[in-house]
């Protein structure tokens, strides 16, 4: 059973990135990475690694940073949920999430809570 991450709402986290702006993933070099994202270390997610998280806000390539969890990612048909986490000072709507997460979310069917 995986996780509930809503508690994370409101929370400020530390990310470390592994999926930089731009970059290709892995194993499906068709998807690219339209923001950075990455993981909370220390953390344990539905599948047994860390908690994933998409940073809205940074658009530059970054290693890792702080910000705030403002959005979870609630996939139906996965085994792990992703957070969303924004830089300080900025603002996102539903729908502006969704777009800037689109690039990989658009193979999933899932619901944001906030």
């Amino acid at each position: 059973m995986k996780p509930d991450l809503r508690p994370f709402l409101g929370q400020r986290v530390n990310v470390v990135v592994d999926r930089p702006l731009g970059s290709a993933h892995p194993r499906h070099q068709d998807i690219v990475y339209g923001v950075n994202s990455g993981e909370l270390p220390g953390t344990v997610s539905g599948d047994g690694h860390p908690i994933d998280a998409y940073l809205l806000g940074w658009p530059e390539s970054v290693e890792g940073v702080w910000g705030t969890v403002i959005a979870v990612i609630v996939r139906h048909d996965d085994g792990e949920d992703k957070l969303v986490v924004a830089r300080d000072g900025t603002h996102w709507t539903d729908e502006e999430i969704a777009n800037a997460t689109r690039f990989q979310e658009r193979y999933f069917h899932g619901t944001l809570a906030r």
